[in-house]
């Protein structure tokens, strides 16, 4: 175990050896995941919501560089590197995990009609979701939840998670693992790494990214309009 004080400097913004920290939350059962909070240093805070993205419309977009302030792409750089990556497929069962191609994902905003039970599709090994908003209202919306069924936002199999500053989340995609969150609407800034099994998936999904990207931009009214109307329990079949 390592109780490592966060530094501030933004070349060492995160260390593997903090996932070990007693308050993370580790689980093989549903399925492999870990809840770490207290990966960011606080201080650090201002500077990484200068420097992150501001997108036209809601929901996750792909990597760009010429979008970010240089604090927010020295932290996707660690955040997917080789030795992060390790320490959390150590943390997963997998060995090596840095060896499957990374993409890298980041949302501002959301819509209500994100955060629908899934499991994420079967080219993905690894999730990883790590959040920085300073402060989250008192509200279970936009709170991630792992769960035991498809059908069920309220079958918790660990306590919801708040989308903190710093709090990383990262789990093993399997046949049974559910996740999603109750309707929220507003910004909710995560940066997610997906480790995929080749580098034919990644190239798909970042060409899907930027044609979705268009879609969003053009059609966010309506996203927004529908995804009013969405079901508490509402799922969908990656």
């Amino acid at each position: 175990m390592s109780d490592t004080a966060p530094t501030a400097s933004s070349d060492g913004l995160l260390d593997p050896r903090r996932l070990d920290a007693p308050h993370s939350v580790r689980r093989s059962e549903p399925f492999a995941f870990i809840i770490a909070p207290g990966q960011l240093p606080p201080q650090a805070a201002a500077e990484l919501a200068r420097d992150f993205p501001r997108y036209p419309s809601a929901g996750f977009f792909p990597h760009d560089p010429a979008e970010c302030g240089p604090s927010i792409n020295d932290l996707v750089a660690q955040l997917s590197g080789p030795a992060f990556a390790n320490a959390i497929g150590e943390q997963l069962g997998i060995v090596e995990l840095a060896r499957y191609p990374a993409l890298v994902t980041l949302c501002r905003s959301l819509n209500a009609r994100h955060g629908t039970i899934h499991t994420d599709s079967v080219s993905k090994v690894v999730t990883a979701l790590l959040y920085l908003n300073e402060s989250w209202p008192d509200t279970d919306a936009g709170c991630l939840r792992f769960l035991h069924r498809i059908d069920d936002i309220d079958a918790l199999v660990v306590p919801q998670v708040r989308p903190l500053f710093g709090t990383l989340v990262a789990f093993r995609r399997a046949d049974n693992s559910f996740h999603g969150h109750l309707p929220w609407q507003g910004e909710r800034r995560v940066i997610q790494v997906a480790w995929l099994l080749d580098e034919r998936e990644k190239s798909r999904k970042r060409r899907r990214g930027r044609l979705t990207r268009w879609f969003k931009r053009v059609l966010g009214g309506l996203d927004r309009r529908f995804g009013a109307r969405r079901d508490r329990n509402a799922a969908h079949r990656d």
